[in-house]
């Protein structure tokens, strides 16, 4: 969709993903080695009471989700910024998360580009919001 496509308020809803606790374990390896995301004896012993998702791959997962809906195509040009970042919820093995997006601002830039500024509401299965966050985006006109 194009810049002038949306509209202030306007509601899109992704597919699910769910997580497992192999994926989990393999990213925070990677990008986020804190015990609560690796060591499932120290994360029992923690608040959390075992291994939760780091809040950077539930980021990942909510932009992935949202990408694939297609309704970006070829028009984006690139994230600009992203604001109110929320981890309501730890994210657990098993879980099954989607987005709600929801188009909060529009601001037309230049006469080739606008910028849209989207809030991201992710839920698990259970209907509990575990994310929430602004992320604005320049896209074509």
């Amino acid at each position: 969709m194009k810049f002038d496509e949306f509209t202030i308020e306007q509601v899109f809803e992704t597919k699910s993903f769910k997580l497992t606790k192999e994926d989990m374990i393999e990213f925070a390896g990677e990008f986020d080695p804190l015990y609560m995301h690796l060591n499932e004896e120290k994360a029992m012993q923690s608040r959390f009471k075992g291994i939760i998702a780091s809040g950077i791959h539930t980021i990942a997962i909510t932009t992935k989700l949202w990408v694939e809906t297609g309704i970006y195509g070829d028009d984006v040009i690139a994230g600009s910024g992203m604001k109110n970042i929320q981890f309501i919820k730890p994210v657990y093995p098993g879980d099954e998360l989607y987005t709600i997006v929801k188009v909060m601002d529009k601001e037309a830039k230049k006469e080739e580009f606008g910028k849209i500024t989207l809030l991201f509401s992710t839920y698990n299965h259970k209907e509990e919001k575990v994310f929430e966050g602004d992320l604005s985006v320049l896209i074509k006109r």
